[in-house]
């Protein structure tokens, strides 16, 4: 990886590339240093630093921020709300028949979707802005007496969430512009920097608390976990694909070998996304009803709030199996895929066009699928492990979407570099 780097900088023009991206994450940072306007910052960083270990609730959203969510700063979202977006796009794809139209379009109907997907991002973030300054203005957000706003008043409200709000569409356009000017998917890269920049303290704040030698230790099994995620995110199944010969005119095509990768974990990171969001919602109900005697809230504060009771990581787990099925099946179309090889005149070796084809592709999938499930709730049960085993936070850095955000995103855009390089250094058959 380090070389292809190396290599990458040696070339005019993917080190302008590497370049500008580097200069788009240094704007990216700065903007999630800076606070929003009417923010106590004093008072922001002493409850920072006296109620740590209160703020699991928020812990996805400020993993995707970077730490700036609980810190109020202009790019305090981050980049949760398209994320959000984007999901739920993927989604109503399946639902609504015009919306599939316009993906059956090609890059017209995609560029549409896209569109789309840009204004339920700002419109997410409207809320999601309102909903943290609101928290922001009681002190729920932080569990702190301390006023973490110098006035609380209707105008700051106002300009705290309008200033968010513009923070997450420049961030969108950040992404944009690395998307076209740069090497990798812009927002990939923006996502990886926000969980990157929050790992260092997470794994520094285990050796304060459990010293050197559980430091090392959790070193030497992050590598390990680090080496498994990168195997399983690399293993597929290779579906063999022969396309006959076709005679169009005086010409003839076809006659060519390919396959089909389909991946162990084929539903990426977003099971994990959908899990720890439902699982959020009991917890957040509980905290707007701190006051109730009701036995239903002191059931769900007693065993899904802190992330360190049984029954909530079995329900964290099996959350991630369900998910991850759901997923595989709405973005897979095993008919889809079976007439489309039936109409360009491809079949799988020993198996039949058509519905014999979907169905073979419908019983590989399913058995690829649950070892990838299998694999997405481990890695996401090892931060909830490591708080019982070594009294960690919540931010344990190796596992869970952290260490699958980190690794999927290096692993595709190193790809990237690599096959400009090759693009840009082929070799021949003489030399």
């Amino acid at each position: 990886m380090l070389s292809a780097f190396l290599n990458a900088f040696r070339t005019p023009d993917l080190r302008r590339k590497l370049l500008f991206v580097l200069f788009i994450i240094f704007i990216f940072r700065m903007g999630s240093q800076i606070p929003a306007p009417g923010v106590h910052v004093a008072n922001v960083q002493s409850c920072l630093g006296d109620e740590a270990n209160n703020t699991g609730i928020y812990n996805l959203i400020n993993l995707f921020s970077g730490g700036a969510l609980l810190q109020l700063t202009v790019f305090a979202l981050g980049i949760m709300p398209y994320i959000t977006a984007s999901i739920i796009l993927q989604l109503l794809v399946v639902v609504i028949p015009r919306l599939e139209a316009l993906k059956k379009e090609g890059q017209a109907g995609q560029t549409k979707i896209t569109q789309y997907t840009r204004y339920l991002t700002l419109g997410l973030a409207v809320l999601q802005a309102t909903g943290i300054v609101a928290l922001a203005r009681t002190g729920s957000l932080l569990q702190c007496e301390k006023p973490l706003l110098h006035e609380d008043s209707t105008a700051t409200f106002l300009i705290m969430v309008t200033t968010m709000t513009a923070g997450t569409a420049v961030i969108m356009w950040l992404g944009e512009l690395i998307t076209e000017r740069g090497i990798g998917n812009g927002m990939s890269i923006l996502i990886f920097c926000q969980v990157v920049a929050t790992f260092p303290a997470s794994l520094w704040e285990v050796q304060k608390t459990q010293g050197w030698w559980t430091f090392g230790v959790v070193i030497a099994i992050g590598l390990a976990i680090v080496g498994g995620v990168i195997f399983i995110e690399q293993a597929q199944r290779r579906i063999p694909v022969q396309y006959a010969r076709r005679m169009v005119g005086r010409k003839m095509f076809g006659g060519s070998s390919t396959y089909i990768p389909l991946k162990v974990n084929q539903a990426g990171i977003i099971p994990v996304i959908f899990a720890s969001s439902l699982l959020y919602l009991p917890a957040m109900a509980v905290q707007f009803n701190q006051t109730s005697d009701a036995a239903w809230v002191s059931f769900i504060a007693d065993n899904f709030v802190t992330g360190d009771h049984p029954l909530y990581m079995a329900t964290y787990f099996f959350l991630i199996i369900f998910f991850t099925y759901f997923y595989v099946s709405i973005t897979f179309n095993p008919q889809e895929v079976a007439d489309n090889m039936k109409k360009y005149g491809g079949f799988i070796p020993g198996i039949r066009a058509g519905k014999p084809t979907q169905d073979y592709l419908s019983y590989v999938l399913s058995r690829i699928t649950l070892p990838g499930a299998l694999y997405l709730g481990l890695i996401s049960l090892v931060p909830l492990i490591a708080l019982v085993l070594i009294d960690a936070n919540q931010n344990f850095p190796f596992g869970g979407t952290s260490i699958l955000i980190m690794v999927g995103v290096a692993l595709d855009t190193v790809k990237q570099i690599e096959s400009q390089l090759q693009q840009r250094n082929y070799e021949g058959f003489l030399r």
